[in-house]
C-alpha cells in the first residue's frame, strides 16, 4: 500500500484532492439551495386544478425522474448551446442539471406531504379567519416538513453520491480527482480515499437530519 501505510503520503494525497472535494461540496450545496425551493413551487403547480398548468409540470416530473441524470447532464451541457446559443461552463451546467433533476424528486415528496394533511385542518383554519397563505405557512408547512424529512434525507444522501457523475463532463470534482491520482500512481487507493470523503459527508448529513427530526418531534401526527 502506498498511502494507507504511509501517513505522510496519505496526507499529501488528501491535500492533492482538496480542490475536487471543494467542487463536490459546491455542487452539493448549490443543488440543495436551488432544488428544494424549486421543488416546493413545482409541487404546488403540480397540484393546480388547471390542466394547462398541471399537465406540463407532470410531464416535466416524468422526464426528470424517468431518464438518467447522466443523460440530463449531457443534454444541459451540449443541447443548450446547440439550440439556444448559450454557452454554459461545466460547473454551471452541472448545477443546473442537478437542480432540475432533484427539484422533480423533491416536488413529488412535498406533494405527498401536502396531500397527507387532513382537509379538516384547512377548514378549521378558514373558520379561524386565516388566509390561504397563512394556513399554508403556519399550519400546513410545519407538518409537511416533519412528514417529508425522512424521504428528503434519503434524496440528500443520494445527491452526495450522485455528485460523482459530474466527472462525465470533465468537472474536476472529488471522484475525477481520485481517478486522476489513481491513474498517475497506478493505485486504486485514491478511489477508496474518495469513498471515505463521501462516507464522511453522508455521516454529517445523517446526523443533521437526525437532529432536525428531533426538533420537529413536537408536531404529533
Amino acid at each position: 500500500m502506498k498511502y494507507f501505510n504511509n501517513p505522510e503520503a496519505f496526507l499529501k494525497l488528501v491535500v492533492s484532492m482538496q480542490d475536487g472535494f471543494a467542487a463536490t461540496l459546491t455542487i452539493f450545496a448549490l443543488t440543495l439551495v436551488f432544488s428544494i425551493p424549486l421543488g416546493m413551487v413545482i409541487a404546488l403547480l403540480r397540484m393546480s386544478k388547471s390542466r394547462i398548468i398541471s399537465t406540463p409540470i407532470a410531464a416535466y416530473i416524468l422526464i426528470m425522474r424517468g431518464t438518467p441524470l447522466m443523460l440530463q447532464l449531457f443534454a444541459v451541457y451540449f443541447a443548450i448551446p446547440m439550440f439556444f446559443g448559450v454557452n454554459l461552463d461545466r460547473m454551471t451546467a452541472t448545477i443546473l442539471a442537478f437542480s432540475l433533476n432533484y427539484a422533480a424528486y423533491f416536488a413529488e415528496i412535498f406533494r405527498g406531504g401536502i396531500m397527507s394533511i387532513p382537509v379538516g385542518q384547512y377548514e378549521a383554519s378558514h373558520v379561524l379567519g386565516l388566509t390561504p397563505v397563512q394556513t399554508f405557512f403556519h399550519i400546513v408547512l410545519p407538518q409537511v416538513v416533519k412528514r417529508v424529512l425522512l424521504p428528503v434525507s434519503n434524496e440528500v444522501i443520494t445527491l452526495v453520491k450522485d455528485t460523482s457523475l459530474a466527472n462525465i463532463i470533465a468537472v474536476s470534482e472529488l471522484f475525477r480527482a481520485a481517478k486522476n491520482e489513481a491513474s498517475r500512481t497506478a493505485s486504486v487507493e485514491p478511489l477508496f480515499v474518495a469513498g471515505l470523503f463521501y462516507l464522511l459527508m453522508n455521516g454529517v448529513v445523517t446526523v443533521f437530519f437526525s437532529r432536525l427530526t428531533s426538533r420537529f418531534a413536537y408536531y404529533k401526527d
